[in-house]
């Protein structure tokens, strides 16, 4: 059985919200974004993330979501399976007094396996690395309207092996972290 990572905190790097800080449980497969990874990765969205529609997918600590926020965008969804999890992120919400996110505490491939009611313009995918996800959260991205025309959509998986992404996800950027691995696709 996998031991749990030991808790600690993450801070939120830029925006409104800077400086304030995400409590990081101890569960087996929760791995936040290093803040490495999130600082290049929020550079690389800064000319897209005012007004963005945010989906946070496998949320964990909420990092990725929250930050999208206190950047500007325009509102998120952040999807966590754990309901204790979820319940952190939905404090957390209150506590920093963000009136424009919402948890839902769910699978994120049932999740995605509904039609979505209106499409998103940022996708944050970042499930738990054991898990093998990605192409399958992907392909439900892209057939059920998940996605905007011109969707940025986040991918964060271990070096290797790279996960297949959907035709017609254009690799716009990629970088590297230790052993994480975080490339941004671009629809268009």
């Amino acid at each position: 059985m996998k031991r749990a990572a030991a808790p600690g905190a993450v801070r939120i790097i830029g925006g409104s919200l800077r400086g304030s800080k995400l409590a990081v449980p101890a569960l087996a497969g929760l791995r936040p974004t290093p803040q490495r990874l999130r600082e290049t990765l929020f550079n690389w969205l800064m000319p897209v993330i005012e007004g963005a529609r945010v989906l946070d997918l496998f949320a964990g600590s909420g990092a990725l979501g929250i930050e999208a926020i206190s950047r500007g965008a325009s509102d998120a969804v952040l999807v966590e399976r754990d309901r204790a999890q979820a319940a952190k992120i939905t404090a957390d919400l209150q506590r920093l007094r963000v009136s424009n996110a919402e948890v839902r505490c769910a699978d994120a491939l049932e999740f995605l396996a509904n039609p979505a009611a209106q499409p998103f313009g940022l996708v944050f995918l970042d499930p738990p690395f054991d898990s093998g996800l990605w192409t399958r959260a992907a392909e439900l991205l892209d057939a059920n309207g998940w996605l905007a025309p011109d969707t940025y959509v986040y991918v964060e998986s271990p070096l290797e092996p790279s996960a297949a992404m959907p035709v017609g996800w254009k690799p716009h950027r990629e970088t590297r972290a230790g052993a994480v691995r975080g490339a941004l696709y671009r629809l268009g």
